[in-house]
């Protein structure tokens, strides 16, 4: 990554441009997009288009591509969506710290109207992979798919696929993929949120 490339800790900051920080904390998302790629996965086929850079890493478009399916397979059930469910969040987190080997944590998403369903361990690229689901009102269900990587810290990255996007990031050794439905702009608000409290709760 090249050396003028912002710290870490500032790549996904609310308020972050490739100019410099900004007055509105809603320019969050428009800020960081204009320097980050973004990609698009359609029909099966994962097409990623980068705006005046090179190609993604192939360690974004799998680890986007496993989250995608992790979500679409768990947030049709009923019955079983998750293996520890979310009244038991200290439970859930202690589990899956131990069995991932970096600090799971589950952030409490109601200011964006989630609630936390649960979560479950699943494969990851190279390892265990933790899993969290969280449900709105109106049935609306955000998922969050962690796991380790070789990858340094990155900005963010959104994917798409048919109904549902997502947006990726890593720090410290480990990749977060945040996935709902089609609207961006609601989508980075919760990856947002998720980024804040993780980044703060040193998950």
């Amino acid at each position: 990554m090249p050396a003028t490339t912002p710290s870490p800790r500032n790549r996904c900051r609310p308020g972050w441009s490739s100019n410099g920080w900004s007055a509105a904390p809603r320019q969050w998302l428009y800020g960081a997009a204009a320097a980050v790629l973004v990609a698009f996965l359609a029909g099966g086929t994962v097409g990623w288009v980068a705006h005046g850079a090179k190609a993604v890493p192939s360690t974004f478009q799998s680890f986007t591509e496993d989250a995608l399916d992790a979500h679409r397979l768990y947030v049709v059930e009923v019955r079983h969506p998750v293996e520890v469910p979310g009244n038991e969040r200290d439970h859930l987190q202690a589990w899956l710290t131990k069995r991932c080997g970096w600090t799971v944590f589950a952030p409490n998403l109601e200011a964006s109207g989630l609630k936390l369903v649960g979560g479950r361990l699943l494969p990851g690229p190279s390892g265990p992979a933790s899993f969290l689901m969280y449900e709105g009102p109106s049935g609306e269900r955000f998922t969050i798919y962690t796991a380790k990587t070789e990858s340094g810290a990155t900005q963010m990255r959104y994917a798409k696929a048919d109904k549902d996007g997502s947006l990726f990031w890593a720090e410290r050794g480990v990749g977060y993929v945040v996935t709902g439905g089609n609207d961006r702009d609601r989508l980075t608000k919760v990856a947002q949120a998720v980024y804040d409290q993780t980044e703060k709760n040193g998950g």
